[in-house]
């Protein structure tokens, strides 16, 4: 047996145990979902704790990290250490807040299943996808498939609030390192997510002249009509011309296709353009005093060819051509945007496993967001994105997932990592 023939017999033993264990695989994403593990508060500790135990029945040791408390990040091994073979597999166990219950059909932490969707808040975002990458470990672990490189499961607690406590800690820490890393955030079922915009949240505080209400606007100078002015201002920076490098070009193209065919067509250009999103206005203390501050909150997501200092000096100089008194700041997100070459090693395990396990044609497209992905990066780790999830119902009510994709990229992820260890 030819060592192709032998590694796709591995990958096919393990994908027949998934589907074997199916069952135990949906209430293993109920359960988890059953645990209110909103970001905030951010107390990772009950669903931390049921993931060490889960993982110690297959006799797989985790290790705890407190980052700050009750905010757990855990590392999990399997396979042969080798510092020049090490797959990294992370997801987060934090959600965003459910928000109002009356607004939902369901109870938003009740996991249940129905009509084949597992339903609640996390099940697309992304308790699905790290149910699956814990899942997939244990089936490697089980079958006592020999890794010839390791195999390391990175669970972190804190992605929902900007993830400094999560991968970031980890990296900083040199608690894990690798040739390759993957993120099972939500994507589309045969397009992984290969690279992100970047990012620029900043905040501009606008300065007036306080008077009675009753002599406006003869008197005093009003905040608020100056920040109006200023979010006009603002948002002049989509139009603004971004010069895409040659090299990205051919990507870009392939996800505004992918966009057409899959999102709404009128999406396809935000992956050239500086959005801009007006995000909250604070301003004034009365109806009746001439407001005196009025504070603004921009979120900007940034294409290829364009920094985010560039971006504030252009807000700059638009927000000086109006003559008002303004502070900016930057706060929050703050990256540029970052990528994985679709050939690496990472990409084409995942991309090809979709595939194998499809039987369709997958690739990997861009995302008009940002994510954690551009941590990895920064230390050097290729890295991709790849989960199940019904996109619709990410961070909103009546969330949810198919049971039919968590399948599929549990039997992905158990397919990806043998390819990958296996590489001559």
């Amino acid at each position: 047996m030819s060592d192709r023939e032998r590694v796709s017999a591995l990958k096919d033993q393990a994908i027949a145990a998934v589907e074997a264990n199916r069952q135990e695989l949906i209430e293993l994403v109920c359960r988890l979902i059953q645990f209110p593990s909103e970001n905030p508060p951010g107390d990772s500790t009950p669903i931390s704790q049921y993931i060490a135990d889960y993982l110690g029945t297959f006799g797989i040791e985790t290790d705890w990290h407190e980052a700050a408390p009750n905010m757990w990040n855990l590392i999990s091994r399997i396979g042969q250490p080798n510092k020049d073979n090490t797959l990294i597999y992370c997801g987060h166990t934090d959600v965003v807040p459910a928000g109002d219950r009356a607004k939902w059909e369901f109870d938003p932490f009740s996991g249940k299943v129905q009509d084949g969707w597992i339903l609640g808040r996390g099940a697309s975002d992304m308790k699905g996808g790290l149910a699956g990458i814990i899942f997939a470990m244990t089936i490697l672990k089980r079958l006592n498939i020999e890794l010839p490189g390791e195999l390391v499961l990175a669970i972190v607690p804190d992605e929902e609030t900007g993830g400094e406590l999560g991968v970031p800690w980890l990296l900083e820490r040199k608690l894990i390192a690798g040739q390759g890393c993957m993120i099972a955030e939500p994507s589309s079922p045969l397009h992984p997510t290969l690279g992100q915009k970047g990012a620029c949240w900043f905040r501009v505080t606008v300065k007036g002249t306080p008077a009675h209400g009753s002599l406006a606007p003869i008197a005093g100078k009003s905040a608020i009509l100056d920040a109006i002015r200023a979010i006009e201002a603002i948002r002049k920076v989509w139009d603004y011309k971004v010069n895409i490098p040659e090299q990205m070009k051919p990507i870009i193209e392939i996800s505004r296709v992918y966009m057409e065919e899959n999102e709404r067509i009128e999406y396809k250009e935000i992956l050239e353009r500086i959005s801009v999103n007006i995000g909250t206005i604070h301003g004034g203390t009365k109806s009746n005093v001439v407001a005196d501050t009025c504070t603004v909150e921009v979120d900007c997501r940034l294409p290829f060819g364009i920094t985010g200092d560039e971006v504030l000096a252009f807000v700059h100089s638009e927000l000086k051509a109006l003559d008002i008194d303004y502070e900016l700041e930057t706060f929050g997100f703050r990256s540029n945007a970052n990528y994985t070459d679709p050939q690496d090693p990472v990409c084409r395990a995942i991309v090809d496993n979709i595939s194998y396990v499809t039987g369709d044609r997958a690739y990997g497209v861009l995302q008009w967001a940002s994510s954690d992905a551009r941590h990895f990066r920064d230390y050097h780790i290729p890295v991709l994105q790849y989960g199940p999830a019904y996109l619709p119902s990410i961070h909103n009510f009546n969330e949810k997932v198919l049971v039919e994709d968590v399948i599929r990229c549990a039997k992905v992820y158990a397919a990806a990592a043998i390819d990958f260890l296996n590489q001559s």
